[in-house]
């Protein structure tokens, strides 16, 4: 690509971010090429307009919240078969690949590289990855069809990822195993510079797990989905060691009722958990947050005493590829985060803070379901499909996660 320097030059002067190019000349010609690049790609506008929103209240319009309905994978009756035999045969059709959001690195559980490589402590030492491929593995001799799993990394552990799997034989999945990589936005102090990195580069934090839309998008991995006849995408976390990403009854709900996304939800453990729960947004499917709703609202129950805002938000969601592709050709609204983060200050010094410094913009992957004309919720058992490896210790920890694995699976 050929770089104009006065145009860059122009355009960070524009932009008051002619402090960029600092340390241009003490990098070696792969790192300005690198810088020039990244600079080529910032939206500058876009990056105006969210530190302007950092600058004004949290206040949004007021949502009319309403509970969505749901359906308990246990109770379903007649139904159940119906499903299962609707969506065993999609399935063996070719008709699903699964997705795995896996960017992040295992640094909050003491773990040094991607967290998709994190060993839970079982006794066969499996990873993250291997526990979710040997589920791939075995569904795809079940339902006798190869079904593809495409895994999005980071700039940040693509190569450590691609490496792991390359060291471990890609868990003898090879043929069926797609990378793709997650979208980026620069980091901001608290003056709208953008930050620079200890390597002289751009500061750049991964858009959150929203991205994954626009990421497959551009990474031209629904073309290929496209290619390989997939019509319905599986989209899950990695840190969920029981997420169970190849499921007809699930793919079955969603075909016979012709939504564009079936989504799993497990039942609050009490009324006032921290979590996000489904809900109707202005009519539209969608996630409240739990500092989004009253007391009186969390409490609140049905006749049965049901809660009404019950349905957890799990992170295990099938879309239509067609709804998958809609709503990757737009990127979603982004939420601030304020967090710590070591950059190189005007004088070249190395700066490691004490406290949160800078801005980090995000997308949350549900904000998309008010795109969607509608959407099913299957409630599902949490000691059956929800095992996440979130702390160190404590709740959702690899302890919590490896038991509920070993008591699911017998072991």
């Amino acid at each position: 690509m050929e770089v104009n320097m006065e145009e860059i030059k122009r355009k960070l002067k524009k932009y008051n971010q002619e402090h960029l190019l600092r340390f241009y000349d003490t990098l070696d010609e792969k790192g300005k090429k690198k810088l020039l690049e990244q600079i080529e790609n910032i939206d500058f506008e876009l990056m105006n307009s969210l530190y302007n929103n950092t600058k004004k209240s949290n206040i949004q319009e007021e949502a009319k919240i309403e509970p969505i309905e749901y359906m308990d994978k246990y109770k379903l009756n007649g139904l159940y078969k119906v499903y299962e035999e609707t969506g065993t045969k999609a399935i063996k059709e070719g008709k699903l690949a699964t997705v795995t959001m896996a960017g992040g690195q295992g640094t909050r559980l003491g773990h040094k590289g991607p967290k998709g490589t994190f060993d839970i402590g079982l006794d066969s030492h499996k990873s993250l990855f291997e526990l979710l491929c040997d589920t791939l593995k075995e569904a795809s001799k079940k339902y006798d069809v190869q079904i593809p799993w495409f895994i999005m990394t980071s700039k940040e552990n693509n190569e450590q990822t691609i490496e792991f799997f390359k060291k471990n034989k890609y868990f003898g999945y090879e043929k069926n195993i797609y990378f793709f990589e997650q979208g980026q936005l620069p980091m901001l102090d608290t003056e709208g510079k953008i930050l620079i990195g200890e390597d002289g580069l751009v500061k750049l934090a991964s858009d959150g797990h929203g991205g994954v839309y626009e990421s497959l998008v551009k990474n031209g991995m629904i073309n290929k989905m496209k290619e390989l006849g997939v019509e319905w995408i599986f989209i899950g976390g990695i840190d969920n060691c029981l997420v169970k990403m190849v499921d007809p009854v699930l793919m079955g709900m969603a075909i016979e009722k012709n939504v564009q996304a079936a989504v799993k939800s497990v039942v609050k453990a009490n009324a006032h958990e921290k979590v996000g729960v489904f809900c109707r947004k202005n009519g539209k499917p969608g996630v409240v947050e739990y500092t989004e709703i009253s007391e009186k609202m969390a409490e609140s129950t049905d006749e049965n005493g049901e809660l009404l805002y019950g349905e957890s938000h799990i992170l295990c969601n099938l879309f239509s590829l067609n709804s998958v592709e809609r709503m990757g050709k737009n990127p979603l609204p982004y939420h601030v985060a304020y967090k710590k983060a070591t950059y190189i200050d005007k004088d070249g010094n190395k700066i490691v803070p004490e406290g949160p410094n800078a801005y980090k913009f995000e997308a949350f992957l549900f904000d998309a379901f008010g795109e969607l004309d509608n959407m099913a919720v299957l409630r599902v058992k949490r000691e059956e499909e929800f095992a996440p490896v979130k702390n160190a210790t404590g709740v959702d920890s690899p302890e919590t996660a490896k038991k509920l694995y070993e008591d699911y699976y017998k072991l």
